[in-house]
């Protein structure tokens, strides 16, 4: 019997934030959602824009580190298998099919890091930024093509 192949890799945004929960052994759980847009074109040879919507599980220290760094409308590459559940709720049989994530890369950067405010009006360019670390001035050189001798190495 030939084995078979249970692996996906999807990009998208989340639609809402993680939800950390544990189980009574004491193991972490953390679920979210994705979103997964597509264009394609119709019968009519116009383009329509559609979503797809993918919950998305993950266990242990993985768990602690979406809920941590995650939030809703950030994007994210998840890597992991397919698996389906089934269960009973109010006699009525439901299952539900879903992502176990092995790896979670968090694509955006941290919103509140290095966060610049420039002004609207264009003609208001900022000429220099000080650097927090060594207090370098770094100054906008402008439209002056770059010597390569001038370069140290």
């Amino acid at each position: 019997m030939a084995r078979s192949l249970n692996q996906v890799t999807l990009m998208g945004n989340l639609t809402r934030d993680p939800e950390l929960r544990n189980t009574p052994n004491g193991q972490n759980v953390t679920n979210f959602s994705i979103a997964l847009n597509r264009s394609y074109k119709d019968s009519g040879g116009e383009w329509q824009e559609a979503t797809d919507y993918v919950d998305i599980v993950c266990w242990g220290p993985l768990a602690e580190r979406v809920n941590q760094y995650l939030s809703k409308g950030r994007r994210c590459l998840v890597q992991g298998r397919i698996q389906s559940r089934a269960w009973e709720q109010e006699g009525q049989k439901r299952s539900k099919v879903e992502v176990l994530a092995n790896d979670v890369t968090f694509l955006d950067g941290r919103s509140d890091d290095n966060a610049q405010n420039y002004s609207d009006d264009s003609s208001s360019k900022p000429a220099s930024k000080k650097s927090k670390k060594d207090d370098v001035v770094v100054e906008d050189i402008g439209d002056e093509p770059i010597n390569l001798d001038d370069i140290p190495f």
